[in-house]
């Protein structure tokens, strides 16, 4: 990272709340088509402490792949403010946003992103080289390490096409995890598994949030979302409702 980037983030406005991991506050996207302005998300607030499991939910055009990628440091707001980890990253330039993805963000995607002529061991080891700086001595047991944590010590010199479903998934899993990332974010990560397969990785989420990570998950299915202890549905680009889902469970 750049000394001008440190110093961006050490300089960022501080927060009251040292357990506050996400504050967004007033966030919008806008879009003009045409003579037509689309507000994808339309003043949206709201805070994430360190160690909360949330998902996110909303019909398609809500707003919720927009918040994920804002989120995420894939995309800026229109206007707002966000705060990740006591740096302000609402306004920053690509690569200021790819420092900040590559240090406090641990992506698990729908469709897994590994690559198909790399061993399990070495898609893990991807974002450890893309930070640099750490021996590849170093990375090697990182990558075991993470790899071990989700179940996955017997498959490390596996390809993908060697591997099930379920068991690529753990892969991104552990990609996301090598790094001890600030939040694990998740965009459908059963979408393209059976049942049975989709609740082995929600355990193991689960699992991951006992232990301490913190994990802000993108479904559309009520019984994945369930998992989580705080759900937001987002409609038309705000947030409709933002609910603890043991009182939704208990009312």
């Amino acid at each position: 990272m750049s000394d001008t980037h440190t110093k961006t983030a050490t300089t960022a406005t501080a927060r009251p709340d040292s357990d506050m991991l996400i504050l967004v506050k007033d966030l919008y996207k806008i879009y003009e088509l045409g003579h037509t302005e689309v507000r994808a998300l339309d003043g949206v607030s709201l805070n994430i402490e360190k160690n909360e499991y949330v998902s996110i939910m909303g019909p398609s055009g809500s707003g919720k792949s927009t918040l994920m990628n804002l989120i995420g440091c894939l995309d800026t707001p229109t206007k707002g403010e966000y705060f990740l980890d006591d740096i302000n990253v609402a306004h920053m330039s690509d690569d200021e946003l790819a420092a900040v993805r590559n240090r406090k963000i641990g992506f698990v995607f729908q469709t897994f992103n590994l690559l198909p002529k790399s061993t399990s061991l070495r898609n893990v080891e991807l974002p450890l080289i893309y930070n640099g700086g750490i021996p590849a001595d170093a990375r090697r047991s990182l990558a075991e390490e993470a790899l071990r944590r989700v179940g996955l010590e017997s498959r490390m010199l596996h390809k993908p096409n060697e591997l099930s479903g379920g068991q690529r998934q753990r892969v991104a899993v552990a990609r996301a995890l090598v790094n001890n990332p600030a939040i694990i974010l998740a965009d459908e990560p059963t979408g393209n598994l059976d049942s049975k397969t989709g609740e082995e990785i929600m355990t193991l989420f689960d699992e991951l949030h006992a232990a301490g990570n913190t994990i802000i998950l993108v479904t559309h299915e009520e019984h994945i979302a369930l998992h989580a202890n705080r759900t937001i549905r987002l409609l038309d680009g705000k947030i409709a409702t933002d609910v603890r889902n043991g009182d939704r469970l208990k009312g």
